[in-house]
């Protein structure tokens, strides 16, 4: 048997803003609260969690590893783009071709994430 992913960590300054940004974008309550650390997980208690941890610096360089999240709800792309805007994500440049099949975005602290292009889920 092999590993799975059991939690994502995120590190940011301001954990509080990085993990509600995070929660509203998944819609994944938040299930643990402590002092250096906030906990989201899907309300059925599936896995992967996501982990906001407190750090002191400032995040300065391209992720080297990010999240990659597709369309649901019924919503399209376009939709989903400026509702995640509208959240506090910024659209960014990382050096993606023009006609990529995604969006770049990066939440409040500036981590990187990817919107998935040409198709559009419905639940």
């Amino acid at each position: 048997m092999g590993s799975r992913i059991q939690v994502i960590a995120i590190d940011a300054i301001d954990i509080k803003t990085v993990a509600a940004f995070w929660s509203r974008v998944l819609d994944w309550p938040i299930v643990e609260e402590v002092e250096d650390g906030i906990s989201l997980a899907p309300a059925d208690g599936a896995t992967p969690e996501i982990e906001v941890f407190s750090v002191p610096e400032r995040k300065t360089v391209k992720n080297r590893l990010h999240l990659d999240l597709r369309v649901t709800g019924g919503l399209t792309v376009a939709q989903e783009v400026e509702r995640l805007l509208g959240l506090g994500a910024v659209k960014v440049d990382v050096g993606q071709p023009q006609d990529a099949g995604w969006t770049v975005l990066a939440d409040p602290e500036g981590n990187e994430f990817c919107l998935l292009h040409g198709r559009d889920d419905t639940p």
